[in-house]
């Protein structure tokens, strides 16, 4: 059974850091482009970053461009999301997926991980 699981959200102050994690376990992600997307309520999916698994290029979204850094250890199958410098407006139920090809379906999501950023 192909599971990613998210952790490492919570509540933190702005200008804070937070490092999310998305462990993938199932099947081989070899080749797979895995994302992160956010989501805030009545909104659709924002697209946050993304990498692929086995070569290591990364793509970020425009809120994340010089604050946020995906990197992965595929020994442990485990994505991270780095946080830096958060805002309020970073608030919002964060989830990572997975995808064969850039440009297509997401094939398998994780049940997302809240992050809180007061002011």
């Amino acid at each position: 059974q192909v599971q990613l699981v998210e952790s490492g959200g919570g509540l933190v102050q702005a200008g804070g850091s937070l490092r999310l994690s998305c462990a993938a376990s199932g099947r081989s992600f070899n080749n797979y482009f895995i994302n992160w997307y956010r989501q805030t309520a009545g909104k659709e999916h924002e697209f946050v970053a993304s990498i692929n698994f086995s070569g290591g290029g990364t793509g970020y979204g425009v809120s994340a461009k010089g604050r946020f850094t995906i990197s992965r250890d595929t020994t442990k199958s485990t994505i991270y999301l780095q946080m830096n410098d958060l805002k309020p407006e970073d608030t919002a139920v964060y989830y990572c997926s997975a995808k064969r090809y850039l440009g297509g379906v997401d094939d398998y999501w994780g049940q997302g991980t809240q992050v809180t950023v007061s002011s």
